[in-house]
């Protein structure tokens, strides 16, 4: 008797289990529904004045931000790597886990400290001009804000993706490929070129469809230096000219380009098989002379030095001579705002993130397949795009319930989804669940399927076998998983500032609201308090990092 109804516990809870999954997976898919429903259902007039006046412009310049910035997250990444990993040169252990700093950094702050620095007014060019006396006709100074300027401060903050799994293939690599190479008459850089980069192109491949991926959700740094992108676009079309058909269609492309490149990197992880050898020893670092020392460890330092120590200090200054008040109760509530929007999204997506893979554990085939791959995606799909594709449909279910409660009973009952905290959340989990699921995999790939039978003998369906045997075993995935979100909950701006309440707005929405009335004195106080909270998970990563060194 005991045993049955033990038996049909684990089976309801393995429905339940399945059922949450799959409602997940539901909730993940609903944005791209909507944006694929909202644009085939916009006047074809909108989508041919698009192609007649601005789509060109946005294609041409998203393509040619996401080139720069895949060639310079490439030369950075891949660089720094192979010299922290396979040279030694004075400070190389500092530096190798100082290149990964960066990443605390959304690209849109650089802008705003760079721009101060750089641009006609700045510290920098008043300075040449006091020195030399020129005018403003009688130089040339590069224009910072330019789409340069933009893929230079996406460059800087997106090559840690690169630069992390490059070193970690390269120390994955085995000596006698590197060696043989060298036997046969190749000098360091050329069994580099020859051996080394093509075993790692996998992982370099992979880094840099992610920093592409960032690029072109990024909306923050390119409407600030003004480059026109499918972003931008998106966000005018949904705000300056309240035109969902033309926000729906432009979503549908950038969508279209982002599924495009998150298949391209499954195809490129998946299909590459690449062999070390039969025999693997690590290899000696290669000892660099004075000249070329010197010379790898100021390589190492640029990255750096431009993108957190001249940012800190220049917004540092900044934020002295701004009248912004980070102690005052407005302030307060921009950074409880954004502190509750952070800590529920992380709870929530690591929470569906545990449903999902285990789900996928107890049941793989297709359907817990489907649901992790339709989970995954929304990290290829900006931002703003998930904000559209939730607004649109939610926005219809509003005003269909209010208009039939105004009918029957007389009734409003207003914006019950739209115009509440839950629909951001949602948006945030849709964006960063895969790199929930990401760190749930890492470490629940440690955990014996022998414990989850033991634990079902014992009685324990699914939910106890979760909280009674993964979670005390993935506490520190988890926790890895839960910060991360959180970080990049701080950070995202485009879906925040389209689907936030109305009068609730975040650190990022204000360092963005003062940079656009060039503000940037009062930019720099949520810019840096951003950036300070960021740093928590990337100390945590360094740590990882130094564990990893040789």
């Amino acid at each position: 008797m005991d045993i049955a109804l033990k038996r049909r516990q684990t089976s309801t809870s393995e429905r339940g289990i399945a059922a949450l999954a799959v409602l997940i997976a539901a909730i993940a898919a609903m944005p791209h529904l909507g944006v694929v429903a909202a644009a085939i259902a916009g006047d074809l007039d909108t989508l041919t004045h698009l192609a007649d006046t601005v789509l060109w412009r946005y294609t041409s310049t998203t393509l040619v931000l996401c080139l720069l910035v895949s060639l310079g997250t490439f030369a950075l990444g891949t660089g720094t790597a192979w010299l922290v990993t396979m040279t030694e040169f004075p400070g190389r252990r500092l530096l190798e886990i100082a290149l990964v700093i960066p990443l605390a950094f959304p690209a849109y702050v650089l802008a705003y400290a760079y721009t101060h620095l750089l641009d006609h007014p700045g510290i920098v060019q008043a300075t040449l001009r006091d020195l030399t006396g020129w005018g403003p006709r009688d130089y040339w100074f590069p224009e910072i804000r330019s789409l340069g300027g933009a893929a230079a401060m996406l460059t800087l903050v997106l090559y840690p993706y690169v630069y992390l799994l490059a070193r970690a293939a390269f120390i994955g690599q085995s000596a006698t490929t590197f060696l043989a190479a060298r036997t046969l008459g190749r000098s360091a850089p050329q069994a580099f070129f020859a051996v080394a980069l093509p075993l790692a192109r996998p992982a370099v491949a992979a880094g840099v469809l992610l920093a592409v991926m960032e690029t072109i959700a990024d909306f923050g740094t390119v409407s600030y230096f003004g480059v026109q992108t499918f972003a931008t676009g998106i966000y005018q079309s949904w705000f300056s000219l309240a035109d969902r058909a033309a926000a729906a269609q432009l979503s549908l492309g950038l969508l279209s380009f982002a599924l495009l490149l998150a298949v391209l990197e499954r195809t490129s992880r998946g299909k590459a098989r690449y062999h070390m050898g039969r025999r693997h020893e690590e290899m000696a670092r290669i000892p660099l002379g004075r000249r070329s020392a010197a010379l790898a460890a100021f390589v190492c330092g640029l990255p750096v030095l431009f993108g957190v120590f001249v940012p800190v200090i220049a917004l540092a200054t900044m934020a002295l001579g701004s009248e912004q008040d980070l102690l005052s109760r407005r302030y307060v509530g921009f950074i409880r705002n954004s502190l509750t929007l952070a800590s529920i999204a992380a709870l929530v997506t690591v929470a569906a993130a545990m449903a999902l893979g285990s789900f996928h554990r107890i049941a793989p085939g297709r359907t817990s397949n489907t649901a992790l791959y339709l989970a995954r995606i929304g990290y290829a799909v900006p931002g703003g795009v998930i904000a559209v594709g939730l607004l649109v449909p939610l926005a219809a279910f509003d005003n269909a319930l209010d208009g039939w409660m105004r009918a029957s009973f007389g009734i409003s009952t207003g914006l019950l989804l739209t115009g509440s905290i839950w629909v951001l959340v949602a948006a945030y989990m849709i964006r960063f669940l895969a790199a929930a699921i990401g760190a749930y995999e890492g470490g629940i790939s440690g955990v014996s399927p022998n414990l989850d039978a033991a634990s079902r003998v014992l009685g324990r369906g699914v939910f106890g076998t979760l909280g009674r045997v993964h979670i005390p075993i993935l506490r520190p995935s988890l926790l890895t998983a839960g910060l991360i979100v959180f970080v990049d909950v701080m950070k995202e701006l485009p879906a925040t500032l389209i689907m936030r309440p109305f009068n609730y707005d975040t650190l990022a929405v204000q360092a963005f609201r003062l940079a656009a009335d060039e503000r940037l004195e009062g930019a720099a106080v949520p810019s840096l308090v951003i950036a300070a909270i960021g740093l928590g998970p990337v100390i945590l990563l360094c740590r990882q990092v130094a564990r990893r060194g040789r």
